[in-house]
């Protein structure tokens, strides 16, 4: 059984649709993770937003724009009138539970509920679309079996036990069509991964059914050796290994969410980036291999906020650490990047939800000092703390105002806070002197 999951490009448009259907339509069998059709999540957000804002009628005209989209691309996908109406009759009732959506009081269950609808709709309306053309498919409701504990993960058991029920339960089928992104939670609410969670639903699922591979089909040739958005002359990497793989998506890669490779590594099941937009090339491969040392990629993590907590005493008390650390734990808020001195501690956090707190109790035994506007720069790659050529990255950035410095902490992970306005000075600094003065390091 492979698993692979398709991204919103990917069945945003008819044409994008039949490369899909041309790229999944082979002997193995398979279950297939989609997303919500490109720009549908961000619509229904902004339609949830309006609803909370009692912004009635913005809220109403999001929707009629939505709904056309979709009953414009339902009649130029399909050319059976009989499927053509059942799907048409399917999307009417979810844009009337939109419609209804806008005169309740808006709370998290309702805009958990609101933004499903986007993985409902694009595996409902591809599923049928693959029946029309004469393929076996089935619908695997995601709902019925992926579930996250009261911690926010996995529930593991029971969803390895549902989905294989599930499968049993259905005529038998080549492709199963599930939705990305989507799940319960502990009490049986709707709930969902956030955003980017369909990448981490796809080996949730292989994890599950122990299959023979997990691919991941994007936009994009696999994991670039730099950010393409910022940085030109970029190149795929062919192979990563699972610890390579996670430095590069927590710390910014947008093409893999962050935890996709967890559910996969204890078992060993190989993850592969592909593109959609050119099946044929190689895309990346990660699985427990490690080839070759040296840094492979850079990636930046944007949004970050850092804070230096000086003690109250000349000397860091006993104690000191685990009273800062506690405060965060407490507020749930995780930290990215710590250095020490001899009476401080800073470090850097990327959600800033609760920091007004985490400040007021931070002050009643240290001072605080917040800089935002920050970024970090992240480079990976096999042991690359030990690599000769590493040290000479420093004076690279000798121009640039570099906050901090995470080394040592992995021996695959090198990482740089910096103002956001000098990130693309140091990615592209970076990228010459690695990938392409001194080729060697890569």
């Amino acid at each position: 059984m492979l698993v692979l999951k398709f991204g919103g490009t990917s069945v945003g448009s008819v044409e994008n649709m039949n490369n899909v259907k041309d790229i999944i339509n082979t002997k193995e069998k398979k279950i297939v993770v989609l997303s919500a059709m490109s720009g549908t999540t961000n619509a229904l957000v902004n339609i949830s937003e309006s609803i909370k804002n009692n912004a009635t009628e913005e809220a109403l005209s999001a929707i009629d724009d939505l709904y056309k989209t979709y009953t414009s691309t339902i009649k130029t996908l399909y050319n059976d009138e009989t499927i053509e109406h059942s799907v048409l009759g399917f999307v009417n009732t979810v844009f009337r539970r939109l419609g209804d959506a806008v005169n309740k009081p808006h709370t998290t269950l309702l805009h958990n509920t609101i933004i499903a609808q986007g993985e409902l709709l694009s595996t409902t309306i591809f599923n049928r679309f693959l029946n029309q053309k004469g393929i076996n498919s089935q619908l695997l409701p995601a709902l019925e079996f992926m579930r996250i504990d009261r911690n926010n993960e996995p529930d593991n058991f029971y969803i390895k036990q549902n989905v294989n029920r599930l499968i049993d339960a259905l005529p038998e089928a080549d492709i199963y069509i599930t939705q990305g992104f989507i799940c319960l939670d502990a009490d049986g609410e709707l709930s969902n991964l956030d955003r980017g969670g369909s990448d981490y639903t796809a080996t949730i699922i292989g994890g599950a059914l122990h299959a023979k591979e997990v691919q991941i089909w994007t936009d994009i040739d696999g994991f670039h050796n730099n950010d393409p958005r910022f940085v030109t002359n970029t190149k795929a990497i062919s192979n990563l290994s699972f610890d390579e793989a996670a430095e590069l998506a927590y710390f910014g890669a947008k093409i893999l969410h962050p935890q996709t490779v967890m559910p996969v590594r204890a078992l060993n099941i190989p993850v592969r980036l592909k593109n959609t937009m050119s099946p044929k090339s190689y895309g990346t491969l990660i699985t427990d291999k490690i080839h070759g040392e040296g840094i492979k990629a850079i990636a930046a993590k944007d949004n970050i906020t850092a804070i230096k907590i000086k003690s109250a005493r000349m000397l860091l008390a006993h104690g000191f650490l685990k009273k800062v650390f506690e405060i965060f734990e407490t507020y749930e808020t995780s930290i990215d990047m710590v250095t020490t001195s001899e009476i401080a501690v800073s470090l850097t956090i990327d959600n800033d939800k609760h920091l007004d707190i985490i400040v007021r109790e931070l002050e009643k035994f240290a001072t605080v000092e917040i800089d935002d506007f920050m970024s970090i720069v992240c480079l990976v790659g096999n042991n690359i703390i030990y690599h000769p050529d590493t040290p000479e990255l420093f004076q690279v950035l000798q121009d640039v105002n570099v906050r901090m410095i995470a080394y040592g902490g992995s021996n695959n992970n090198i990482s740089l806070l910096v103002n956001s306005s000098d990130k693309l000075e140091t990615l592209q600094k970076l990228h010459r002197y690695v990938f392409e003065t001194h080729s060697v390091l890569a």
